[in-house]
């Protein structure tokens, strides 16, 4: 595919970067030369130095030939003239970055696929439905669910007391053996594995499992931990994404907002019916105490500074808060965070990234998740028939990459775990663990 991405951002960057490593045409343009050299230095990637907006500038990147013009700049205003301008010179298909919700709702008035945009990715929107699920699913780390439930992937952290440290992989199936579940993944020391059955496990491994529902209580207990129940919730920051939070989560927990502006407070206080709101800054240890912080079963903070995220969150687990939760921008904490104590981190940008990628992979893929926790995408592939993967067993695919793994399949209203001797039928809906690199060769399985 021809795509072209309008902003160099981090957003715009990692974009450049994932998809370089794949069989596209890519352009980036920006206005700034120096975040231009930065994606020529660790991508393979066409750059053009110009506004996003600027019909002379789209010309040159070949917008009329393109199949898809993806706007990321940290402007919505630009970003939605850009995908317009873009549609009218030719490009097929547009992506806009934009940050006001009103343009997602049903009730919305104005048709902007007659504009020219034909999708809006909304970041705070998709991170507050991440964050709404992590809740619901507190004992992960993370946890996403397939199909309604019918699979469930949990990122869960082994314990020093887990009963499965210093076991194989073959080992930890023949004892659970009644479970339905696949260890798929294992991150140590910022490092991704695709474990073989002869990998052993180890404390504070990170570890992604595919299971279904009836299993979860006991994977989260071979993993050391106990199921945790959320009733009281602590929020820090008032941000876009602060509101959204406390809006949704306000229908089912008691929860607390906490805002270091006093305007914004106020204004908060006056649309947040189910919440309670409070003026004063999150950093300070003795105001989280002051309004029992120790009481709390989670912590979600979400202000516009990293920094402040981290060390409020460290503060609260510290003090004996179930479940952490902090908003992470800057991308080059995220592994960090992993060896800190923050039980997840989210990041907006790659979450955006994801549902990004699902329009430029769409077909044969129905979702497509990038991990902050490890450097992997989660994939849902729907099997089409004559394709290389239904050509046998699983463990019979010559060729199949050994930095990707089956985990589960589900198949109308049943799910079930790939072993070697499981064989795929056109409709089954795929659960593929795949490191970065070598998506493109799973994708020849189901092509």
């Amino acid at each position: 595919m021809k795509i072209i991405i309008a902003g160099a951002g981090e957003v715009g960057f990692y974009l450049s970067r994932m998809l370089s490593q794949e069989d596209h045409d890519i352009t980036v343009i920006d206005t700034n030369p120096e975040v231009l050299g930065l994606v020529e230095a660790h991508t393979d990637v066409i750059t053009i130095q110009g506004s996003a907006t600027s019909i002379k500038t789209l010309r040159d990147a070949g917008v009329a030939s393109a199949d898809m013009l993806i706007a990321v700049t940290q402007l919505e205003e630009i970003n939605m003239l850009s995908a317009t301008i873009g549609k009218q010179l030719g490009v097929r298909t547009t992506i806009a970055r934009v940050e006001n919700s009103e343009f997602l709702e049903d009730k919305c008035a104005v048709n902007f696929g007659a504009l020219g945009i034909d999708s809006m990715i909304y970041p705070s929107e998709l991170a507050m439905n991440e964050i709404v699920w992590l809740i619901k699913r507190a004992t992960a780390r993370n946890a996403f669910e397939f199909e309604g439930g019918k699979l469930t992937l949990l990122e869960l952290t082994v314990t020093e007391s887990a009963p499965v440290v210093n076991k194989t992989i073959i080992e930890i199936a023949r004892t659970y053996s009644h479970l339905n579940f696949r260890i798929v993944a294992v991150v140590r020391n910022q490092q991704t594995i695709i474990p073989t059955g002869d990998n052993s496990l180890r404390r504070h491994d990170l570890i992604f499992i595919i299971t279904d529902t009836a299993a979860i209580d006991e994977i989260i207990a071979f993993t050391g931990h106990e199921k945790i129940k959320i009733k009281s919730i602590m929020i820090l920051g008032g941000s876009k994404l602060g509101f959204k939070t406390a809006q949704r989560l306000g229908h089912d927990y008691q929860v607390k907002l906490i805002e270091i502006d006093r305007d914004k407070c106020n204004l908060l206080a006056g649309q947040l019916n189910k919440t309670m709101v409070l003026h004063g800054d999150g950093r300070n240890i003795d105001l989280l105490v002051e309004e029992g912080i120790e009481s709390m079963d989670a912590f979600i903070a979400v202000t516009g500074d990293t920094e402040t995220n981290i060390l409020s969150s460290l503060s609260a687990k510290k003090m004996g808060v179930k479940k952490t939760i902090a908003l992470v921008e800057n991308m080059g904490y995220l592994y960090l965070t992993q060896t800190l104590g923050i039980d997840t981190v989210i990041n907006q940008k790659l979450i955006a990234a994801s549902h990004i990628f699902s329009f430029i992979r769409k077909g044969e893929i129905v979702l497509l998740m990038n991990l902050s926790d490890a450097d992997a995408e989660i994939v849902e592939y729907v099997v089409k028939p004559h394709t290389r993967i239904t050509q046998g067993a699983v463990k019979d695919m010559v060729g199949f990459p050994k930095g990707a793994i089956i985990g589960g399949v589900i198949r109308g209203e049943q799910s079930f775990i790939t072993v070697g001797d499981s064989e795929l039928k056109p409709d089954d809906r795929v659960v593929v663990f795949s490191k970065p690199e070598a998506i493109h060769e799973v994708e020849k399985f189901f092509h």
